[in-house]
């Protein structure tokens, strides 16, 4: 075990405002508000790189179990001793939480000059924290771009990850510093852009989510026994190809303008699984675009497609609300 770790472990560390710089320069005395799944595992993270978690904030039971399982023996305290006790203070609270959070410490006076405040949102820029800067504070947000379990997995995940950075020129090489001290690897995201940036993600892996969910659901609704054994290693290929290739990597019905594959996909999710059918749709028509932008699907054989596609979104209107979602016609 690290020094730093032994002495949080077996000495309640002191909550008041650090009287003395630490031991070496560029670690800090951490303080956590909000022990999610992000939130517990960036703070051990930082605590193996030989940071001090000196206390940490959580109210459910679930943070709680977090907090004793990641970050043993830190002390659990409240939100404004946690930011009192600190010179680095990691905001890990959910997005809309963000800003009354940082309100509230101000108004508390829990916060001070100088002391590095860092949230873990990828939405939020630097605006949300300007109750922190009002009364002194340095302000940035690091956003591992990371699904996160909140356990032990997720140290090693680390490793690598993308962490999107929004600060002010003056506190870019702390942050730079504490990515690798996370393993990550840095990437700036303007202040104006961020919402775009957490767009793009959540589209990319949120979404993707719910689009494996269906397709499991359509092929336990076609009699397949192991639908995520059957996915596996055409997702996993699929998501490699189209990081490397881009359009390029489109295969299937689509690209290649075989309608009747297309009409005979709708008609039985239409009658077995109707609850896909809006995704299979909104997904389909634009594929139908990238392809043609592609130049691999002529305009002909598009139209004949996004025919088939109307009729199909035509149909489920007139068949009213589609069936609701995790129900599977049989």
């Amino acid at each position: 075990m690290h020094p730093a770790h032994t002495a949080v472990a077996h000495a309640e560390p002191s909550l008041g405002a650090p009287e003395h710089a630490h031991h070496r320069i560029g670690l800090h005395r951490i303080g956590l508000i909000g022990a999610g799944r992000v939130g517990a595992v960036v703070a051990a993270r930082l605590r193996a790189a030989g940071h001090e978690v000196v206390a940490a904030s959580g109210e459910s039971d679930a943070s709680r179990a977090r907090l004793a399982a990641l970050l043993p023996g830190v002390r659990h305290a409240k939100p404004t001793d946690v930011a009192r006790g600190c010179d680095l203070l990691l905001l890990t609270v959910p997005d809309d939480m963000l800003g009354n959070v940082a309100t509230t410490l101000a108004d508390a006076g829990a916060l001070r000059p100088g002391q590095l405040v860092l949230h873990t949102s990828g939405r939020h820029g630097l605006a949300v924290l300007a109750p922190a800067a009002g009364v002194g504070a340095r302000i940035g947000a690091l956003h591992p771009a990371l699904t996160f379990t909140g356990t032990e997995v997720d140290l090693d995940r680390l490793a690598g990850c993308v962490v999107g950075l929004t600060a002010a020129p003056a506190e870019r090489e702390v942050l730079e510093g504490l990515v690798a001290d996370l393993g990550g690897r840095p990437t700036w995201v303007p202040e104006e852009r961020r919402t775009l940036y957490h767009a793009g993600l959540a589209h990319g892996a949120n979404h993707l989510v719910t689009l494996v969910a269906e397709a499991r659901e359509i092929l336990a609704a076609a009699g397949v026994d192991d639908a995520s054994g059957t996915l596996r290693p055409l997702l996993e290929a699929a998501l490699a190809n189209a990081l490397e290739q881009g359009d390029a990597a489109l295969t299937g019905p689509i690209v290649r303008g075989d309608v009747g594959t297309v009409h005979a996909h709708v008609t039985d999710l239409l009658a077995a699984a109707p609850h896909t059918l809006p995704s299979y749709l909104a997904l389909a028509q634009a594929t139908v675009s990238r392809a043609v932008l592609d130049g691999r699907l002529t305009a002909l054989r598009a139209a004949a497609v996004r025919g088939v596609l109307a009729d199909a979104e035509q149909a489920l209107l007139e068949r009213g609300a589609a069936a609701r979602p995790g129900e599977v016609r049989r």
